[in-house]
């Protein structure tokens, strides 16, 4: 394991990540930004088991991947995902998005206040958009919605292996059912592109499709709850955004802002990216070696009182608003325009069919899932007026 040494720039200094491993943790937003599009950071590390972890779950807890390789399946990656993912494709998508919406909204709202917003809007929403993207039958939620948990575990390293082996599992299975009976979807689209490269790469379509149901339900989930906290806790916020609703789109940036991996939980090192460093690299004085574990601080990046003013102020006329959650560069997440979308369409329906809505706990005894890289929300009780009040 690579030792890491002292820094003498606050914004660059060393930490001991989740598991008590040494690591570089980067604060600055300039530098974030720079480091995260620098071709000299990556996942993969050339001596695996003598590289730094970053938590004990089975996906970037550690390094994944072959350094001779990476750069090359990642940009296959990207070409494989770019045209499912166009905000050309969201374009198409939004009416079908704005259609579960409203019918969520109709469950939820038929309900008697108190109820749980997470539970009935927050993980089924995109966990349906994302089903029905990549041909995921939705019926069988429940379970990926538990394997999905169970990977994001930062602490019980058996608990998220078991979890990554039953989705891709699911996976390879539901694939292999898709390679005889294609569907008009993106893992069939991702089958049919194996095809045309002369074979059928199986367990490669599965694992691709397990980490994008996985990424395009948990993330959107956590930012949704947070989305709602954070409008219904700053009450000057949620008027304005009630009598202009044109702010909705710069609103949802500053969610976003707020909301980089597990914002809730204390402390920087837990709104990090792990990356690698394939060789050695000189920023500000300090040498980060090759091999060296660097967590890239979204949370503290998004928060920079150098880039934002008042930067842990909600604010939903912050423009420009170049936050870093979707991350900056090659790597920048191919779900940016879904997530956008999805939390447009739903902030756009909730304000107009519930504008009334209020927490039905005091903020502080809400429940953030500390423990799982994803963060969000237990249970996030809401209510509102009936014609019973």
């Amino acid at each position: 394991m690579a030792r890491v040494e002292a820094s003498n720039y606050p914004a660059i200094r060393q930490v001991n990540t989740l598991v008590g491993d040494p690591a570089w943790l980067v604060t600055a937003y300039d530098d974030v930004k720079a480091l995260l599009a620098d071709p000299r950071l990556g996942r993969s590390h050339p001596d695996p088991p003598r590289a730094s972890k970053f938590s004990r779950s089975a996906i970037f807890g550690g390094p994944t991947g072959n350094p001779a390789t990476e750069a090359t399946e990642h940009a296959q990656l990207r070409r494989l995902l770019a045209p499912p993912f166009s905000v050309r494709q969201m374009d198409r998508l939004r009416p079908r998005v704005r259609q579960i919406v409203a019918g969520m909204l109709d469950e939820l709202l038929d309900r008697i206040p108190p109820a749980d917003f997470h539970e009935a809007v927050s993980f089924p929403l995109p966990a349906l958009v994302i089903c029905e993207l990549l041909g995921v039958p939705f019926e069988d939620r429940a379970d990926f919605g538990r394997w999905s948990d169970d990977i994001a575990h930062t602490i019980d390293q058996q608990r998220s292996e078991a979890g990554l082996r039953a989705l891709q599992q699911y996976m390879k299975a539901l694939v292999e059912r898709k390679r005889d009976d294609p569907g008009e979807d993106v893992i069939s689209d991702l089958i049919m592109a194996s095809v045309r490269e002369g074979r059928v790469d199986v367990d490669g379509v599965a694992r691709l499709a397990a980490g994008l149901l996985y990424a395009g339900h948990e993330t959107t989930a956590g930012a949704i709850d947070r989305g709602v906290t954070l409008l219904l806790t700053n009450r000057a916020q949620h008027a304005a955004l009630l009598n202009d609703r044109s702010l909705i789109p710069t609103a949802v940036e500053e969610i976003l802002r707020l909301s980089p991996l597990n914002l809730l939980a204390a402390g920087d090192v837990t709104g990090s990216l792990a990356r690698y460093a394939k060789t050695d690299i000189e920023m500000h004085g300090v040498t980060i070696h090759g091999g060296d574990l660097v967590l890239l601080g979204l949370r503290s990046a998004n928060q920079d009182e150098q880039r934002f003013s008042e930067p842990n102020r909600f604010d939903i006329h912050r423009t420009p608003n170049p936050h870093l959650t979707f991350g900056h560069g090659p790597r920048f997440c191919a779900g940016a325009p879904l997530a956008r979308m999805e939390l447009a369409e739903l902030f756009t329906a909730l304000l107009a069919r519930c504008p009334a809505m209020s927490l039905a706990v005091p903020v502080e005894d809400l429940r953030p899932r500390d423990e799982l890289l994803t963060g969000g929300l237990y249970e996030l009780p809401v209510t509102w007026p009936t014609n019973l009040d």
